[in-house]
């Protein structure tokens, strides 16, 4: 009979936890990022609705204050007009340091198209 041991080893064992962490830990970071690009979209296009630059810079600012998104502005968002309908278009980046000189980038685009 041949009782032959097998899993993982306590080495294996810590490196894996320890990615496992890691990728927890960026993941965990992340997360809020992507939630508040769908608040943005949101806004964005309730922003749509409205008929001049100033004004779709204002309802954003308005669903901006309410949904809590603090990495775009108003100000930042591009406003043009397509077969006389506002269009609407917002892109942004956000920065997620990983350790020391690292970081993730993740870039947000979109439109109320």
């Amino acid at each position: 009979m041949n009782n032959k041991q097998q899993g993982i080893t306590f080495l294996g064992l810590l490196i894996v936890g320890g990615l496992v962490a890691f990728f927890g830990m960026v993941a965990a970071q992340a997360f809020p990022g992507y939630i508040e690009y769908l608040a943005v979209e949101k806004a964005v296009k309730k922003a749509a609705a409205g008929t001049t630059v100033l004004e779709v810079q204002s309802i954003f600012d308005k669903a901006a204050s309410i949904d809590n998104i603090g990495s775009i502005a108003g100000k930042d968002l591009q406003i043009t007009k397509v077969n006389d309908k506002v269009v609407v278009s917002f892109s942004y980046q956000r920065e997620i340091a990983l350790g020391g000189p690292a970081y993730l980038v993740m870039k947000y685009q979109g439109s109320s198209r």
